[in-house]
């Protein structure tokens, strides 16, 4: 039986390489992504004793990249079964009179541009084949603002909006699409948000036990494992310390 492959953008830590590790235990070959080729191959040697595994070194948010990258695949792995839209992250956590311009731009351009860029590029063949599954990872944060959140929230309601229309616009094609919007999820994001800061990334999990990557990772292979005639189109998960995205019960 022909193995099914899955395309992870942002695989090198976090939702992204805990969902990799999952698939890799149940045979799926694997097409890993990322902007640090020292991880990606880490990965690649780890993972390789379970499965197929090919990398691709590029930034979604780079046009240009994203669509070198793809055309470069070798055969065994150009038919993308499964695509996990996971690369993205926060920049800053500041009101919307008092952000940075470059902080926008970078959300903007991985969290929206790139999810686009990936998906334009792989899409075309799913529709060929009148088969697929993509995945988007959300945030609570596409479903309701939070003080200082400003383009973060707005690039994460992108992902939300971009879900549903691809359900649409995909419909005729046999193409299941999905997305995944965690609450509190301990991984390197706060880190990114707050410029390295350890110490304040740290205070945002603090006093509860915060989701982990490999919660996520479980939901997703969940998700894309069930009957092809079931789509789970959109589910939000949180921490059961967690009530909204500013009601945290911290102990």
């Amino acid at each position: 039986m022909k193995l099914k492959t899955a395309f992870i953008t942002g695989a090198t830590s976090g939702i992204g390489k805990a969902t990799a590790e999952i698939f890799a235990k149940n045979n799926i070959q694997l097409v890993l992504c990322g902007r640090r080729a020292e991880r990606l191959a880490e990965l690649k040697e780890q993972l390789g004793t379970l499965t197929n595994v090919t990398t691709l070194q590029f930034d979604v948010s780079k046009k240009e990249e994203v669509f070198k990258a793809i055309e470069s695949l070798p055969p065994q792995f150009q038919q993308i079964d499964i695509l996990i839209n996971n690369a993205g992250n926060a920049h800053g956590l500041n009101t919307i009179q008092d952000g940075s311009l470059d902080d926008w731009d970078a959300m903007l351009d991985i969290n929206v541009k790139g999810l686009l860029y990936v998906s334009k590029a792989i899409l075309p063949k799913m529709i060929e084949n009148n088969n697929g599954f993509v995945v988007n990872i959300g945030s609570i944060a596409g479903k309701e603002v939070y003080p200082n959140g400003n383009v973060y929230c707005a690039s994460k309601y992108a992902v939300n909006a971009l879900n549903k229309s691809m359900r649409l616009d995909l419909n005729n094609y046999n193409i299941r699409v999905s997305a995944i919007h965690p609450g509190a999820v301990e991984t390197e994001f706060s880190e990114v948000r707050f410029k390295g800061d350890k110490q304040k990334a740290a205070n945002v999990y603090k006093g509860f036990k915060a989701l982990q990557a490999e919660d996520i990772a479980d939901i997703i292979y969940f998700v894309v494992t069930r009957p092809y005639h079931v789509n789970i189109e959109d589910l939000v998960v949180y921490p059961t310390a967690q009530a909204s995205a500013t009601i945290l019960n911290r102990q």
